[in-house]
């Protein structure tokens, strides 16, 4: 290089990255054709780590500083370039930054159901979604896996391989867990973490740290979200089938007498009360209501001491169902109480 070439020359004196955009995730300095001055200033901002590559290879590494470039700040460059203690000439070598902040709202989803194993349901298919946020942890493992030498690479750029991630392992995530596949709704804290739990090591392998998980929706089948609901009613009333009926009665206690107040005897209302009590023993139920609430001065009934009739043949549940359908319409029975006393019956037909 001539005197005058040399003298044209641009030289860098100071490196700094002031983040003009959110979502970038590593930048390179705009060096070209320019050469860095021996000496030259390096600002490493709060939230960025700095990296020096030299013909491809990670040089060295700096944290949140400012540093005056010399042969003692560039230990491995100045290795790697076979420099005396001497040298105090202009140099090349590629800069990049990397932002460390959190890069948070990040969303995952499931656009398929998912199957998964359940001990109550065997396999069941499972839609869910909810946010991440993560960060670079180690800078030189981030460079060399992913953003390579790339003038800017964002966190756009990577979302799809993060999902990816993510989805991949909400299986292992609920078998961890041990979460009854009914209560995932009720347990989203503990499967996000698990979720985190899982994950964390795929984000490490490429230089990132998974900071949080949140699971905002898991959405069930229409068949077991019916389960779920019915659920639900039982906790309210308590486990006990013998309470569970005793409420159904107290639904249809004034309904009923409504019915025989108005003197239809045993049509209306009264008439297919009094006709499914025969078939599931609700007379029984509602004798003995009747006769807790006067304090046993009632003498027993016939309904009240007679055996319940045994439901045994498909024509006989079948015949239930109806009545239950016609009690429902007529706004006897809930659509809850229809479900939880259909499925009851249906499990009498296996």
């Amino acid at each position: 290089m001539g005197l005058m070439d040399f003298i044209k020359k641009q030289f860098i004196d100071i490196i700094q990255w002031t983040e003009d955009t959110d979502g970038t995730l590593a930048w390179r300095f705009p060096i070209a054709d320019m050469e860095i001055q021996y000496g030259a200033s390096l600002t490493v901002r709060e939230s960025q780590i700095a990296v020096f590559v030299n013909e491809g290879k990670v040089a060295d590494v700096f944290g949140p500083g400012m540093y005056k470039l010399t042969t003692q700040t560039l230990p491995v460059l100045t290795y790697l370039k076979n420099w005396d203690k001497l040298f105090e000439s202009p140099f090349k070598s590629d800069v990049y930054f990397f932002s460390t902040r959190q890069q948070i709202d990040q969303r995952w989803g499931t656009q398929q159901p998912v199957t998964i194993r359940d001990k109550d349901f065997g396999a069941v298919r499972l839609r869910a979604f909810g946010n991440f946020a993560y960060r670079i942890a180690d800078a030189k493992l981030f460079h060399t896996e992913i953003s390579g030498t790339r003038e800017r690479y964002t966190a756009q750029d990577l979302d799809g391989q993060l999902r990816g991630m993510m989805l991949q392992h909400i299986s292992d995530a609920v078998a961890q867990a041990g979460i009854p596949f009914l209560d995932l709704a009720a347990n989203q804290v503990e499967f996000a973490a698990q979720l985190q739990a899982v994950t964390a090591p795929e984000f490490a392998k490429i230089g990132l740290k998974l900071e949080s998980v949140t699971l905002q929706n898991v959405s069930l089948p229409e068949e077991l979200q019916k389960i779920l609901d019915q659920k639900i009613g039982m906790g309210m009333i308590g486990q006990n089938m013998g309470q569970f009926m005793q409420y159904q009665t107290a639904q249809a206690i004034p309904k009923f007498a409504e019915g025989a107040g108005s003197g239809g005897g045993g049509s209306g209302v009264a008439g297919d009360a009094m006709g499914l009590g025969a078939g599931l023993a609700m007379g029984q139920v509602m004798a003995q209501q009747l006769q807790a609430g006067l304090g046993g001065q009632a003498a027993p009934t016939a309904a009240a001491t007679a055996p319940a009739a045994p439901v045994q043949t498909a024509e006989d549940i079948m015949a239930l169902l109806e009545k239950l359908g016609e009690l429902k319409a007529k706004g006897i029975l809930t659509d809850e109480e229809f479900a939880a006393k259909k499925t009851d019956l249906l499990k009498k037909l296996g």
